[in-house]
């Protein structure tokens, strides 16, 4: 009679899977360097097409956002514009920094840039329009002064007609001793029309600050800080 041998089975050969990480982070949202790098080949996309329009070629560092903003006191603010935030780089700490009852809305021409501070800020109210038109704007809010202006806007590459309408809007739309500040790139601190507005900050307020060269910028600029007569 034969004898029967078992043979053991063999195990079965196991292939573990590993799982692709998450393309976004636990909330669902964009990991912020990817959706800064978005912001800023948005922005420079539109500086291709109408760079007389937009101005520069790169967003504000946060550098450059932070000092902006840091001088404007926003806590004691009740009505704050913006004119120019491009793609919103000193639009993230306004807002961190405004409190509740303040009024805040923006003003930004290019419309590209209109829809990516849509998408990034869906409560910020911001108008696809020309700063000259703030006053317009102001009362649609149903109000008749901002108490702090801060602008974006490359006032040394605006054609003299642009600049000369824009910089009269600021100045009605301005209360007493409400501040007005913007910045300005070295580079550009020499153009005919970059003198010329600064002479005009000179002439039309009261007290006006600049700051030292915020170097980590591209291009790097100093911040003007402009008061009205109270």
């Amino acid at each position: 009679m034969s004898e029967r041998i078992a043979v053991p089975a063999l195990p079965l050969r196991s292939r573990s899977v590993t799982s692709p990480p998450p393309k976004n982070s636990a909330s669902g949202r964009p990991r912020p360097a990817k959706s800064a790098l978005r912001g800023r080949l948005k922005f420079f996309s539109a500086f291709l097409r109408e760079p007389l329009q937009v101005g520069a070629f790169w967003p504000s560092s946060p550098e450059l956002a932070e000092q902006v903003v840091e001088g404007c006191d926003l806590a004691s603010r009740e009505t704050v514009v913006e004119l120019g935030p491009g793609t919103g780089a000193f639009t993230t700490l306004i807002l961190e920094r405004l409190k509740r009852k303040s009024q805040f809305f923006a003003l930004e021409i290019n419309r590209m840039n209109v829809m990516e501070l849509r998408r990034r800020f869906p409560r910020l109210q911001v108008y696809a329009d020309c700063a000259g038109k703030l006053p317009e704007y102001l009362r649609l809010q149903r109000e008749r002064k901002a108490d702090c202006i801060i602008s974006g806007l490359a006032w040394g590459n605006m054609l003299p007609p642009t600049q000369n309408r824009i910089f009269n809007a600021v100045l009605s739309s301005l209360a007493p001793g409400g501040l007005f500040t913007t910045f300005a790139y070295v580079h550009a601190s020499w153009f005919p029309t970059s003198l010329q507005f600064r002479k005009r900050l000179f002439r039309h307020f009261s007290k006006v600050e600049t700051t030292p060269i915020v170097w980590r910028n591209l291009p790097p600029a100093f911040i003007y800080r402009c008061w009205r007569e109270q």
